[in-house]
């Protein structure tokens, strides 16, 4: 156990393409600078049903504080989800971005007054 913040990258391969080994480092590299213990990278296809549910279901089994990702390309229509963001931060390689969960006001209970 560390006692660095979990996150997980994850991609589509799609998307990526040719740079998804290019992808998987990027994804490294940025949870290495902010601090997070990466524990592994999921890769989806097309082919993939329901990627948001299954991001979800990952979050809460490995009790995640982040999923990392090369850009919200990676995410249906361009946009990160809200249903995820309910659940994990969500940040971005490129550009750099984060998407808080904590910014809708859902702090964890060790948080709450």
């Amino acid at each position: 156990m560390t006692s660095e913040p979990s996150a997980i990258g994850w991609l589509r391969s799609d998307i990526s393409g040719d740079r998804r080994e290019w992808d998987e480092a990027r994804i490294r590299g940025l949870a290495h600078r902010l601090g997070y213990d990466l524990r592994k990278t999921v890769v989806f296809g097309p082919w993939t049903d329901r990627p948001v549910q299954r991001l979800r279901v990952l979050v809460s089994r490995l009790d995640l504080e982040a999923v990392i990702v090369p850009s919200v390309d990676h995410f249906e229509g361009g946009r990160v989800p809200a249903e995820l963001v309910a659940v994990t931060d969500i940040i971005t390689v490129f550009p750099e971005n984060t998407y808080a969960r904590y910014a809708a006001g859902n702090l964890p209970e060790r948080f709450q007054a």
